[in-house]
């Protein structure tokens, strides 16, 4: 019996009536389930995988990685029931359908122009993992979503420096009070935008106004590149 035939068999023991049941429970992607079951690939399945798909059918992962051992695990008393004290860890593989891949770009912008050139963002992996609940309810294409650092300490302690925003390209209508991502003068900003005195300015959340200060947005100078939709922080 193969690891097909096992997690089948595992699946109808534990109630599983289709590959969606057991991929909620489990936390494992429908289509990973789907080519385990129909043994498509060369290469078989990772074995934090198998521990997760192991865990949610109640059987021991030595039984369905290698049918060996026995197939239950021990289930505890039930006069004498415990709280689990630790929950498995399933790492998204690149192709998870859960999430769609942004990249993390840096900008190159020019004085006066509107549109832009990126550049890969390596130092840390050139893209970041979205949910794709997330963006499809929002409406987003993320072929038009960006993931870039903020610079500098201006909109702390909204944004701290090398926290990664996801700007919205597609979104460069300007409304008051929102963050977008700016080509001020050549360079990018991020910045907070108002409205005052029938002017757009560029303003920052950190309370150092002094330092801060400040900035008409007009004509070539501030060109808008996108909204901030998002934000991924180290900080807690």
């Amino acid at each position: 019996m193969d690891i097909s035939s096992r997690l089948t068999e595992a699946m109808k023991a534990a109630g599983f009536e289709s590959q969606s049941a057991l991929a909620r429970a489990s936390g494992v992607p429908q289509p990973t389930i789907n080519r385990i079951l129909n043994a498509v690939g060369k290469k078989g399945p990772e074995a934090h995988t198998l521990a997760a798909l192991a865990s949610a059918c109640n059987v021991t992962f030595e039984w369905l990685h290698e049918g060996t051992g026995q197939r239950e695990r021990n289930a505890p008393a039930a006069a004498q029931p415990q709280a689990p004290r630790y929950t498995h860890v399933v790492i998204a593989p690149d192709d998870d359908d859960r999430f769609y891949r942004i990249d993390k770009v840096k900008l190159r912008l020019s004085a006066g122009i509107s549109g832009f050139a990126v550049e890969p963002e390596t130092h840390d992996g050139s893209t970041i993992s979205i949910p794709r609940d997330w963006a499809d309810r929002n409406g987003y294409n993320p072929e038009r979503l960006i993931g870039v650092k903020v610079r500098g300490e201006s909109m702390e302690p909204s944004l701290f420096e090398d926290d990664l925003v996801i700007i919205n390209t597609a979104d460069t209508k300007l409304v008051d009070g929102i963050v977008y991502a700016f080509n001020y003068e050549g360079e990018p900003v991020v910045k907070r935008l108002a409205r005052d005195a029938g002017q757009w300015w560029l303003t920052s959340d950190n309370p150092d106004q002094r330092k801060y200060h400040r900035k008409v947005c007009r004509g070539a100078d501030c060109i808008v590149i996108g909204r901030v939709v998002r934000k991924e922080s180290d900080r807690i």
